[in-house]
């Protein structure tokens, strides 16, 4: 039985419960509480959702999200975020997280001080969650949602659209929330935005046409300085950013970093150039497995490389993304092994991750007291000796259509 079933089984018919409050007393719950109910965590004590952590059916979810996230941590997060602390050592700056879907959870395991988050995906962003009795029984759709992220690293799109469309806990903000609260950090702020053609962003009143919605969330570890996440739900093939103002908005936010992974290998083809373009001129070190930015994009003069793991080639869904000089890479710098699984070769062994990291740090475009220190290169492969990098690389697959309905 699988982790999701396991959780509806435990507490689908959990509905009503006598001489709890009701909604109105709900709806007067922080966002963080809100979150920590949500992620099976037990709110502020003076919370007035408190008394519903009393229902058997939220205990036994709760029970059960602390022993399947306590395996995550010791199997994957944990290596994840030591893998990320030994080599970005710039992690201040805004993160550019492209076909994320609601991976929170990534995005801040190994950026966990960014400044900003900036994230996107064809999932709904919904409405702002509140709790009352009967999110109780829909508690599972949560477990649905992201029973693929738990389990592979990664988010299936066709399965999502059809989990987070209606209903109770619609949407990808309960699963934002719950990642944000298993996370560590708290909630301080939350309000729906809208995006206009110019980039433009706007408190959201209703479904605007026109415009591209998302979430804009407050959050802090502790008492530590604000963090900011963007989510947008929108098209960034290039004919989607032509109206949508969402490059023009992310080109606001400053110089950064990239983190993809698990994107279809939707950049290899001609349809995704702007998006694909806009990480490599913005982004001061990019960490990505090989379905990301084709290497033959990057301009090896520009960059040093840092690869990890096993580059066995894609999956048998993607033909024709194999990038055989990417490969040359890895065995020529003998990229050290991954202790964790990502993406679409999720087993530990079969993983790849590359590290490119500027060879000169990128012209400022925001101000000096909001800068972060330049990244510090990792110390398995010294910069002023970088393994042989390759001969830039003819693009692989440019002709090959892109894998339909894939963007996170």
């Amino acid at each position: 039985m699988t982790f999701s079933s396991k959780i509806a089984a435990l507490v689908v018919g959990a509905t009503m419960v006598a001489g709890l409050p009701g909604l109105a007393l709900a709806q007067s719950a922080s966002h963080n509480d809100v979150a920590r109910f949500l992620a099976g965590m037990p709110p502020s004590a003076d919370s007035p959702l408190t008394a519903l952590t009393r229902s058997q059916g939220w205990q036994r979810y709760a029970k059960s999200f602390d022993s399947n996230w306590d395996a995550l941590e010791k199997r994957q997060l944990s290596r994840v975020r030591a893998w990320s602390e030994r080599n970005l050592k710039d992690r201040q700056s805004t993160l550019y997280y492209m076909f994320s879907g609601p991976d929170f959870l990534y995005a801040d395991a190994f950026f966990p001080s960014a400044n900003v988050y900036l994230m996107s995906g064809l999932e709904p962003v919904g409405t702002i969650p509140v709790v009352s009795e009967r999110t109780i029984a829909a508690l599972p759709r949560i477990q649905q949602s992201i029973g693929t992220s738990l389990q592979l690293s990664f988010f299936i799109t066709k399965q999502m659209r059809n989990q987070l469309t209606g209903g109770e806990l619609a949407g990808t903000l309960p699963i934002l929330y719950a990642y944000i609260a298993r996370s560590g950090k708290t909630i301080r702020e939350v309000g729906l935005v809208n995006l206009d053609r110019d980039g433009n962003l706007h408190p959201a009143m209703g479904e605007a046409r026109g415009m591209t919605h998302g979430v804009k969330i407050v959050l802090a570890a502790g008492n530590g300085p604000a963090q900011t996440l963007y989510y947008f739900r929108t098209d960034v093939s290039d004919g989607g950013v032509k109206t949508s103002g969402f490059l023009q908005f992310a080109a606001t936010l400053g110089n950064g970093h990239g983190l993809l992974k698990s994107a279809s290998y939707l950049m290899h083809s001609g349809g995704f150039s702007q998006v694909r373009d806009f990480v490599l001129k913005n982004s001061q070190s990019i960490v990505q497995d090989d379905s990301g930015i084709p290497f033959a994009a990057f301009r090896t003069e520009d960059w040093n490389f840092y690869p990890f793991g096993a580059y066995l080639g894609p999956i048998a869904i993607f033909p024709g993304r194999s990038q055989p000089r990417l490969g040359e890479l890895f065995k020529r710098a003998k990229a050290p092994p991954l202790d964790f699984g990502i993406g679409y070769r999720h087993r530990i062994h079969d993983s790849n991750l590359l590290l490119a990291v500027r060879k000169e740090p990128l012209k400022s475009r925001v101000p000096p007291s909001a800068q972060a220190t330049p990244p510090v290169p990792p110390a398995s492969v010294p910069i002023a000796q970088p393994a042989s990098p390759p001969a830039r690389e003819i693009a692989v697959g440019d002709n090959a259509p892109a894998p339909a309905d894939k963007q996170e």
